[in-house]
């Protein structure tokens, strides 16, 4: 699989999920899983490659920064959803952020999210784990995952973390002026609302 395949199947899952009521995130993901447990283990390993390195890619304090702003907090755990969520969004969205992580303003979730004083928007844990869930369904053993971490470890031979060690320019989350140079647009629409 190839990154043009990828995004393919982040955008067909998106198209899928956009018919279902609900939760869209969560509709997402299932049409994620779904989508991937129709292709064969080869491909979800492939998928699963492309998406460990389209995850470590954003894996940035200027991303996380963005992310912070976008959940009113953001910890390990939550940066992980978040990076998920981004990837959920499409290829655009997804370029853009990497590019300019403060174009988010522009995102319609989050100026929905904001002007709801929701702290939810683009994060999507599920997504995480999209690849190990089809794997599971086409084993037939939805119970222990153990077989698709082993098999990509397999897959992937000897790697390193996945982890950049160079995120940038470390700087202070919860120093509003330092937010405000750095993420203006994101600032101005998220801590406004909040009363920052």
């Amino acid at each position: 699989m190839n990154i043009d395949e990828f995004w393919t199947v982040i955008e067909t899952a998106r198209t899928d999920a956009a018919s279902a009521s609900g939760n869209q995130g969560q509709a997402f993901a299932s049409a994620l899983v779904e989508q991937l447990a129709a292709t064969s283990k080869q491909t979800i390993l492939e998928y699963q490659q492309c998406f460990d390195q389209l995850h470590g890619a954003i894996y940035r304090w200027d991303v996380w920064a963005a992310g912070y702003l976008i959940g009113g907090g953001c910890s390990d755990d939550a940066f992980m959803d978040f990076r998920a969520g981004l990837i959920a969004q499409g290829r655009e969205w997804y370029e853009r952020a990497n590019t300019a992580p403060d174009v988010l303003a522009q995102h319609p979730d989050v100026i929905a999210a904001a002007a709801e004083g929701s702290d939810e928007a683009l994060f999507n844990e599920t997504v995480n784990y999209a690849a190990s869930y089809a794997y599971e369904r086409i084993n037939g053993d939805e119970d222990n995952n153990c077989t698709f971490h082993d098999d990509y470890d397999q897959f992937c031979g000897p790697r390193a973390d996945l982890e950049p060690t160079d995120m940038g320019e470390s700087f202070d989350f919860d120093d509003t002026s330092e937010m405000q140079a750095r993420l203006p647009e994101l600032a101005r629409l998220l801590l406004e609302h909040s009363g920052a």
